[in-house]
Order: structure tokens, then C-alpha cells, then sequence
């Protein structure tokens, strides 16, 4: 017998402003899958992101995460459930008046589950784990953009979610270093075991982190698959996103 997903998407639909930026957009990513979501600029990943950690409501559908049903929650209880998230976000959002401890620390503290010792000990275990040791004093400014993303990856981590999400991880970063990231989040869904959900428009990262890719278009989901279900894919669109050319329906 089949689990229930991790994450359902159920028909979703939302506008802003009278702007439909979802319509009808279904998707389910079972438990320790690892999901990409591809699509260009505007077409709704950043908002599907927010939908399923709670922080957009949809005007039509439902948000179901290990079986709760997001939109049926009041704030104090949404509050709690996002603990199950750990989220990393585009260019890393970090505080660049705090070190890097300080950064890390952040959600632990909020938690006010750990005392002082305890938060350093798991401080230094995320750095290890994101191949940052003896950063912990040093602040945002001083690091490398590929160095910021990974402290975003550690804090996002630290509480030790069920469920990560990352925002365009490799935005701004060179080919090399884009490589590096994605060798991470491999790493980091095999170690810890979690339900992996990121966005991206990176074909190169998507086929190589991806249990399976679905990709965005005017607000739905036209194609999904495994990397290499999608590479063989005959819809135009999906082949003109990969190949990057500047001819094609999504241009026409």
C-alpha cells in the first residue's frame, strides 16, 4: 500500500491583483523525494514555494503536508507546523549584522529548546556538515557568495526539519560553484534523509539533484518526470527550456 505524499498541491489557484499567477496547479512529492520545479521568471515557483510552507494561502485548492491540511490552520498552529521546514533562501538571506554562529543559532533560539552549550555544539555539526568549519565567527560580508549559500543551507538545518526547501540555490553563483551546490544538496538528501523540495531554473542542477522534475508554465504544471523522462520529452516547451534557445513557444 501506497503512503500518502509528503506534500499534495490540490488544484491550487491564485491571483494577485487580478493577475492569475497559479491556475489549477496539482502536485504531490512523496516521502524523501527529491522534486525540482523548473519553469522561467514569473511563472509562479517562488509562489508554489511560499504555498507550501504556509506562508500564502491559495484562493481555490488545498495545501496538505504529512497529512494537515495548511490552509485549515489557524496562525498560532501554522507557526508551530513550519518548524517541520527547514528553507533556504535565494542568495543565502542572511543577517549580515550577526557572525555566522549568530546566523545559524537564529532558529534555535527561537525554538528555546537548547541551552547555550547545546546550540554551539549543533552550530559547529551544521558548518561540518556543509563543509564550513572555522567560519562560525566570521560575518556574511566576509564569505564568498558560494560560501553565504551554504551558511543558508546550515541554518536551514539546524532544527532538523522533515522537510527542506530551497530558493534558486545557484542563482548568481559561476558554473563551477553551481556544481559544488548541487553536489551539497545531493549530499545533504542522502545524509539527513529529508522530503527535498527546490526551484530552479538551472537545467544543469535540476537533472542532477532531481527524483523528478515538473515544470511550471502560466501557472500549472505541464510535464513532470524523472531527469530522464523530462530530457525525452516532446513538448516544445520543455525541450526549448532545456536547450536555452531563444527560439520556440515560449518565446512566440
Amino acid at each position: 500500500m501506497r503512503e500518502d505524499p509528503a506534500i499534495s498541491l490540490q488544484s491550487l489557484s491564485k491571483s494577485f491583483d487580478g493577475k492569475e499567477v497559479l491556475r489549477n496547479l496539482s502536485l504531490e512529492v512523496q516521502r524523501g523525494e527529491a522534486v525540482v520545479i523548473v519553469g522561467g521568471s514569473g511563472t509562479g515557483k517562488s509562489v508554489t514555494l511560499k504555498h507550501i510552507i504556509g506562508l500564502l494561502q491559495p484562493d481555490v485548492g488545498h495545501v496538505v503536508v504529512e497529512g494537515q491540511d495548511l490552509c485549515c490552520m489557524g496562525s498560532v498552529a501554522l507557526n508551530r507546523f513550519r518548524r517541520r521546514f527547514g528553507m533556504s533562501f535565494q542568495e543565502g538571506a542572511l543577517f549580515d549584522s550577526m557572525s555566522v554562529f549568530e546566523n545559524i543559532a537564529f532558529p534555535l533560539r527561537r525554538q528555546r529548546e537548547l541551552n547555550e552549550e547545546q546550540i554551539r555544539a549543533r552550530v559547529e555539526e551544521c558548518l561540518d556538515q556543509v563543509h564550513l568549519v572555522g567560519v562560525a565567527e566570521k560575518r556574511p560580508s566576509e564569505l564568498s557568495g558560494g560560501m553565504r549559500r551554504r551558511v543558508g543551507f546550515a541554518r536551514a538545518i539546524a532544527v532538523r526539519p522533515a522537510i527542506l526547501l530551497f530558493d534558486e540555490p545557484t542563482t548568481g553563483l559561476d558554473p563551477v560553484i553551481s556544481d559544488v551546490i548541487a553536489e551539497l544538496i545531493l549530499e545533504m538528501d542522502t545524509t539527513l534523509n529529508t522530503t527535498t523540495v527546490t526551484i530552479t531554473h538551472d537545467m544543469k542542477v535540476a537533472f542532477k539533484i532531481a527524483d523528478r522534475i515538473a515544470m511550471l508554465h502560466r501557472g500549472h504544471i505541464i510535464e513532470e518526470g524523472t531527469p530522464e523522462e523530462f530530457q525525452a520529452s516532446t513538448n516544445p516547451i520543455v525541450q526549448q527550456f532545456i536547450e536555452g534557445r531563444a527560439r520556440g513557444p515560449l518565446t512566440e
